[in-house]
């Protein structure tokens, strides 16, 4: 239950209106949020390659999404990658 209570924060921090579930915005927060939990996860499984092959694919969309972002909006881009402390 935590887990779904975390998501919808999360959700409503990054959302550009009431109803936003899919913007650039959120998505990037999703995929952060995801990335941190499987980082905590591999620092104790260290022999998890399959969760760690994943991780690796988020994190390589994560950044083709930031970089789509990017060339979208650079004013939102720098104000989401302080937000998420990404740089």
């Amino acid at each position: 239950m935590q887990k779904v209570n975390t998501k919808t924060a999360t959700i409503k921090k990054h959302q550009t209106h009431a109803t936003d579930t899919g913007s650039d915005e959120v998505q990037i927060a999703m995929l952060s949020m995801r990335i941190d939990e499987l980082a905590e996860h591999l620092k104790t499984h260290k022999k998890d390659n399959h969760s760690r092959k994943g991780l690796i694919k988020m994190v390589a969309n994560r950044r083709t999404k930031l970089t789509q972002f990017k060339k979208k909006d650079v004013a939102k881009h720098a104000e989401l990658t302080k937000k998420l402390k990404l740089s």
